[in-house]
């Protein structure tokens, strides 16, 4: 069953209260981390980072089993030791940041909008592991581009949606923004594409408060080079990533 389909309305109602058991879930945990992710906070970078990344892994390695939402893995051996990436994810769900920031091979940081940064509590964990942008103001896009830079010249990896928002049905993938791709050419990090299945249908846009437990697939692909490539090369590398990834999410 696609997001969009018609639901029966026995299964409507238990998905909602499924919503309501799962969301309870997520702020008791919520709260159960909250301590800790402010103490990672007293820690210089990247240090600050690896240990959030434990942290987030502790969390959601509890609580995505306990709302019947197993995380299943393909392609970490992709990853070579001593290097790091930009890791670009196909965006369907709200509930994707939370999948993709712990399960990614290692310490990284996620680009994300600022005005979540506000919501009370959440927002402090949120902001923990993200570089926040206002997409409104274009000091700080620019800002968000160095912060980035930043982050992988540290050896952090880099989770971006490339996609710019999510996707809420009708193509495989949305066309991509450029972003991800200049800042990996610019500091030269390999490119390392990533498709989650499953989010949409645990947690789609429409009905509101509604969900279905259901297994994730987080697979990672074999990632493209950049040595060598310059800012004129983005468009070719986004369209090439764009086909690997459209290619994988039809097969």
């Amino acid at each position: 069953m696609t997001p969009s389909a018609k639901i029966h309305p026995v299964r409507l109602w238990l998905g909602r209260i499924f919503f309501i058991y799962a969301a309870l879930l997520f702020v008791v945990t919520m709260l159960v981390i909250f301590i800790p992710v402010l103490l990672t906070r007293l820690l210089p970078e990247p240090r600050s980072s690896r240990a959030l990344h434990r942290i987030f892994r502790v969390w959601m390695g509890v609580y995505l089993p306990l709302v019947f939402c197993p995380v299943r893995r393909r392609g970490t051996e992709y990853f070579r030791k001593g290097q790091n990436y930009v890791v670009v994810c196909n965006h369907n769900s709200f509930l994707d940041v939370p999948v993709t920031s712990p399960w990614i091979p290692g310490a990284n940081k996620t680009l994300a909008k600022i005005e979540i940064s506000r919501v009370p509590i959440f927002g402090v964990i949120y902001t923990a592991g993200s570089i926040l942008v206002d997409r409104r103001s274009e000091q700080s896009r620019k800002e968000s581009f160095s912060k980035m830079e930043a982050a992988l010249h540290m050896g952090l990896h880099l989770c971006l949606y490339p996609e710019g928002t999510r996707n809420k049905g009708g193509v495989a993938l949305q066309p991509f923004q450029k972003g991800a791709f200049l800042t990996a050419i610019r500091t030269q990090k390999p490119i390392m594409p990533a498709v989650l299945s499953n989010t949409a249908h645990i947690l789609p846009g429409k009905p509101a408060l509604y969900a279905w437990p259901a297994p994730i697939d987080f697979h990672f692909l074999p990632p493209t080079e950049t040595t060598g490539l310059t800012s004129e090369d983005a468009g070719k590398l986004s369209a090439a990533i764009h086909e690997q990834m459209r290619t994988h999410i039809t097969r």
